[in-house]
């Protein structure tokens, strides 16, 4: 017998030993039809909080909150809706920087233990969450830069507040506060520069003596009593000034004008008396100024007109007189312009029409704000129940139509009078055609 052809036996040794390596591979997995294929530079969040990148103690304290951390809070924080966190870099476990807390469920609690462990935490907010307040840890106090609470944590104190030593930023409102005063709470605040405590029921004077940094400032809704002080005019980096809706009397300050930084400054529903001080004509970017509501008096000062940025000015139900000095130009570029209130104040109609809907009376020659016209039928000038804003033009028409009213009458009795004539006529030729 003759041995096989050598070639034909290599190759069928070659063909056996690869298909023996071919059915000891594994076979390529084929993705489901359900499935997607991830990207290939796309990070998947973890899927349980244990593989989450966020220290394992602030991941519980989030947890006791009741805030879901089926995802990692750190690589995602939209998970978090409406509530949102922020987070450092630190390894092997990052760390919260900021939380926002809002609609807070009832069965909501903060614990001293959980606080403890959000120590790292620089902004916290809570919007919405009526839980009870309690004693924030040192750590805590220390490493906080922001605090907001609006509608939140029921009720708090100026003693608690003022522990927040490092803050820049603080947001209070709709919280009734108790303390004393202002100065309780921004006394022991060193490095704040924006403060707002609004309708907190706060009690007390504005504070003499401020951090000279503030930017913002806002006591609106509160229940502040006496004068504003000279020494707040110091607060030259100051932009934002809402003392609004309090019990404020006295003057604005002569010096009120060096706040030359003042952007929007309402000073509205107060107790205010006294004329608009002429130094505020030296405050270059004021964009908003609000004093309705107030017992301010004087002429309203033409200075006011010159302020180039000025796009919201509202002096109404104040006790200013005189006449208005403003032309039409002025006060169309205006977004807001109120004076009504004043009954004392009055507008030459030579300069502004009366469409413009002013609120207030024109003038007389002697500039005084003109009576009402008298209404039909009455003699009396003073109690006549028409707009105020009329021009002249007006009480023309009404002096013609008294002039004409007479020859209204007799024509209407000639009328009666001819067809009572033409009546009889007819009433004779009737009866003689009856004959």
């Amino acid at each position: 017998m003759e041995p096989p052809p050598l070639l034909p036996t290599l190759l069928l040794h070659l063909l056996l030993s690869t298909t023996a390596v071919s059915a000891t591979a594994p076979l390529p997995t084929t993705p489901s039809p359900t499935s997607s294929p991830t990207p290939p530079n796309s990070t998947t969040s973890p899927s349980s909080p244990s593989s989450s990148t966020l220290d394992p103690k602030q991941l519980r304290a989030l947890q006791s909150l009741n805030i879901p951390t089926s995802k990692d809070p750190c690589t995602n924080p939209s998970i978090l809706p409406p509530n949102t966190t922020r987070c450092d870099s630190s390894k092997p476990f990052r760390h919260l920087l900021s939380l926002r807390l809002i609609n807070c469920s009832d069965d909501v609690a903060l614990s001293f233990t959980a606080l403890k462990s959000l120590s790292t935490l620089q902004s916290l907010q809570f919007l919405n969450c009526p839980i009870a307040p309690i004693r924030f840890p040192a750590d805590l106090v220390a490493s906080l830069h922001s605090f907001t609470c609006i509608n939140s944590l029921r009720r708090l104190t100026g003693v608690w507040l003022a522990r927040l030593q490092n803050l820049t930023d603080l947001t209070v409102s709709n919280v009734q506060v108790n303390a004393s005063g202002p100065f309780v709470i921004l006394g022991n605040l060193k490095k704040l520069r924006s403060v707002t405590i609004s309708h907190a029921s706060l009690t007390g004077s504005i504070p003499k003596h401020m951090n000279l940094n503030l930017t913002h400032i806002d006591f609106s809704g509160n229940k502040l009593r006496g004068k504003i002080p000279s020494s707040l005019t110091l607060l030259e980096n100051l932009e934002t000034l809402n003392l609004s809706s309090n019990s404020i009397n006295g003057e604005i300050p002569n010096s009120f004008g060096d706040l030359i930084s003042l952007k929007n400054v309402s000073l509205s529903s107060n107790s205010l008396s006294g004329a608009i001080p002429e130094s505020i004509s030296a405050i270059p970017d004021l964009v908003h100024l609000d004093l309705s509501s107030n017992q301010l008096n004087g002429t309203i000062p033409k200075f006011l007109s010159d302020m180039k940025g000025l796009k919201h000015l509202n002096l109404a139900n104040n006790e200013f007189h005189g006449v208005v000095p403003f032309n039409a130009s002025f006060i169309s570029r205006l977004q807001v312009f109120k004076i009504s209130g004043n009954s004392n104040l009055c507008y030459n109609h030579s300069v502004l029409s009366s469409k413009l809907q002013l609120g207030i009376s024109p003038c007389d020659k002697h500039g005084l704000p003109m009576s009402p016209p008298p209404a039909k039928g009455d003699d009396s000038s003073a109690d006549g129940s028409t707009n105020s804003d009329y021009d002249d033009s007006d009480e023309d028409d009404q002096k013609q139509d008294r002039q004409h009213g007479p020859n209204k009458v007799v024509l209407g009795v000639a009328i009666a009078l001819s067809s009572l004539v033409f009546l009889v006529i007819f009433l004779v030729l009737l009866s003689k055609c009856c004959r």
